[in-house]
């Protein structure tokens, strides 16, 4: 008999409604800021906005001592290299490269330059072009490696490489995206990390006796042009600012399928209203000029409807001659072109009559610029990479939370999950039964239930049946069994042979597909990109922490609604079994609705604390609750259900769950 592939009916799914989310809080942002009519209107506008970012990119660590130190300096004629490391925080070390001219007289302008997604950051070719060309016209520049690049890998192989693979293969990204999968857990966001490590490079820059205050600009492109939004929302130091290859918007990513970085992702500013504009305007009317490439994966379109809000709001201001816009005809980087407009732009509003033309340049090799004896500050003494930190946090907060149960609780995972108010059975539409897939029984209905109608998401589910129907279910019950898959209720009621032992069980049965699984798995981004560190998978679930909420949560709502709907037909005495990815929206659920009297968790993580202080770990950014740590973790919620359900815990997965045992290859249920 031929293999038959997974149902997939509805891959679009989770592409819509997070398109009609975005493209809510668009239209709503871009009302609001073209209605502003006069100057007191906008100048109230960008003070909401800085208080919006405050909280939203907030509070800030500790300022500790920097412990700047020189490992070394080039003498290149028209200007110095120093080299330095400085500590952000306590035991966490940044490289930078310090660019001082030579001749003339102070005070100088000055340039922080955060690095894009190089994998050699600030050795990269195309940055030293930008910085080299910025110290011949007078500049003081400042470049550092990010965090998980160049000098400052997190996860090192100890040969000079990541785990996550060899560069230029740009495993550097891949690390961002590993630390913000458990820094999520306790409340953290690794871009806020980006951030402090900016805003205490710009206290080493301001240190240098050469620099004038009054004027420091700051650029970078691609994820330095990121940088460059973030740090003149979050620092009021910064005179002027030339984002390269970012800004647009975040619906218009949204719209063409495009993940973004996790440090691209800040958690809730669509829930506060903003779009990537707002973060130029909380400094308006600081210059600012847009650098864009027409041949950019961001969108003109967007960068263009940035820009019309920047100007309109910046001619309120009557310093319309402070924003400026550039468009080369190039692909993503930055380009020759784009360097020469950011040089003009920054010289004309810091003072600098000397010509923007780029002269003859000469690139240096990485070794050169090398802070560090072997390349990596992790070879440093009493240096600790972030994983180290969020280990250390994780068990911090095991101290403070105790060991909630009962309604306090209840309370806490309510409080985490905001989830919305359900107004009794979800709508639902009838799918043509199937009775060729070779389930445990012959025949099975399908449902779509309507769980989130604003927007469009819904849960496939499926009940099967001994008999051929067309309509929906009959009323029966009380008990049944409902199924949360790991990945298809499809191919593992067919395939799974502890699943295929439930489905024999002497109750109604029902399976469900929740949101971005099963029948609605995307096919959007990248062909076959569902388990890719940039898939669809990761793509929906980071955007769902921009609007403040969570796939978990999204997940566990439609559980609860898909219990609703079971219940209009009688059968509210629930035995919910899950496995792999479903087992968390399941004990969730199962921890808010009293309908569930048994529970079976296959393959379901110990706890998120293991996830969060493993150093390397594999479940999915789509399973991470943010900021669960800082209220409970799963062993509370296991031991609720052990006391108010029949609690069965099979095979628990641990952080490599990936490496630990494919579904359906363990014992059964009942052994």
């Amino acid at each position: 008999m031929p293999t038959l592939s997974p149902l997939n009916r509805f891959p679009r799914l989770m592409q819509e409604d997070m398109v009609a989310r975005l493209r809510e809080n668009y239209r709503a942002n871009h009302c609001r800021v073209m209605g502003l009519s006069n100057r007191d209107e906008a100048l109230a506008y960008c003070a909401e906005v800085r208080g919006k970012i405050a909280r939203v990119f907030g509070p800030w660590p500790e300022e500790t001592p920097l412990n700047l130190r020189v490992t070394g300096e080039l003498d290149r004629g028209a200007y110095r290299v120093r080299k330095l490391l400085f500590d952000s925080r306590p035991g966490f070390t940044v490289s930078a490269n310090l660019y001082l001219p030579q001749g003339g007289r102070g005070p100088r302008p000055a340039v922080l330059f955060p690095c894009g997604h190089s994998w050699l950051a600030k050795a990269y070719d195309r940055y030293q072009e930008c910085v080299q060309a910025l110290a011949r016209l007078g500049y003081v520049v400042l470049s550092f490696d990010p965090v998980g690049q160049g000098e400052r890998l997190q996860y090192p192989d100890g040969k000079g490489e990541s785990l996550f693979g060899p560069g230029p293969t740009y495993p550097s990204v891949k690390e961002h995206n590993a630390m913000d999968r458990t820094l999520a857990l306790t409340g953290d966001w690794i871009g806020r990390w980006f951030i402090w490590d900016g805003i205490r490079a710009l206290d080493v820059l301001l240190e240098q006796p050469e620099v004038d205050p009054a004027r420091v600009g700051v650029t970078g492109c691609s994820g330095g042009g990121t940088m460059t939004a973030y740090a003149v929302a979050c620092d009021p130091r910064f005179t002027m600012a030339a984002p390269s290859c970012w800004v647009s918007s975040w619906y218009h990513n949204m719209l063409n399928e495009e993940p973004l970085d996790a440090e691209q992702c800040p958690p809730g500013i669509l829930a506060a209203g903003l779009e990537q504009s707002d973060l130029l305007l909380a400094r308006a009317p600081n210059p600012v000029i847009l650098l864009t490439e027409g041949q950019d994966f961001f969108d003109q379109r967007g960068s263009l409807e940035a820009f019309e809000r920047i100007r309109h709001v910046y001619r309120l201001l009557d310093a319309e001659d402070a924003a400026a816009y550039y468009v080369g005809s190039g692909t993503h980087g930055y380009w020759q072109g784009a360097r020469e407009a950011m040089c003009a732009f920054f010289n004309r509003h810091a003072g600098v009559s000397a010509p923007s033309p780029e002269g003859a340049q000469i690139l240096e090799e990485p070794e050169a610029l090398r802070c560090t004896p072997t390349g990596q500050v992790s070879d440093l003494p009493d240096v600790k990479c972030v994983p180290a930190f969020t280990a250390a946090r994780s068990r911090e907060l095991a101290a403070k939370r105790g060991e909630p149960m009962g309604n306090d609780l209840r309370s806490r995972v309510q409080s985490l999950l905001r989830l919305p108010k359900r107004h009794g059975p979800p709508d639902y539409r009838i799918l043509r039964p199937w009775n060729a897939r070779s389930y445990a029984r012959p025949h099975a209905n399908q449902s779509v239930l309507e769980t989130d109608p604003r927007y469009g998401a819904q849960a496939i589910v499926t009940k099967l049946e001994d008999e051929w129907r067309t309509a929906r279910p009959l009323r029966g019950g009380p008990a049944a069994l409902l199924y949360l898959p790991h990945l298809s209720s499809d191919q593992e009621l067919r395939e799974d042979r502890r699943i295929r032992e439930l489905e024999a069980a002497n109750c109604a049965f029902f399976a469900c597909d929740y949101r971005g699984i099963g029948e609605s798995r995307p096919d959007t981004c990248r062909p076959d990109s569902f388990f890719g560190m940039y898939g669809n998978d990761y793509h929906y679930a980071a955007y769902a922490t921009l609007l403040g909420e969570s796939y978990v949560a999204w997940r566990v709502h439609d559980v609860l609604c898909t219990l609703d709907w079971m219940a209009s037909f009688g059968y509210d005495q629930i035995h919910l079994a899950a496995q792999g990815w479903g087992t968390l929206p399941g004990a969730l659920a199962a921890v808010l609705d009293q309908r569930i009297r048994q529970v079976t968790l296959i393959h379901a993580p110990a706890s998120f604390s293991a996830l969060a202080e493993a150093p390397m770990q594999s479940w999915p950014f789509s399973a991470m609750l943010p900021g669960v740590l800082e209220a409970f973790d799963l062993p509370d919620v296991y031991r609720e259900l052990a006391a108010s359900t029949e609690l069965r815990l099979l095979d628990p997965w641990a952080a490599k769950m990936a490496e630990e045992q494919p579904p359906g290859r363990g014992q059964s249920p009942s052994g």
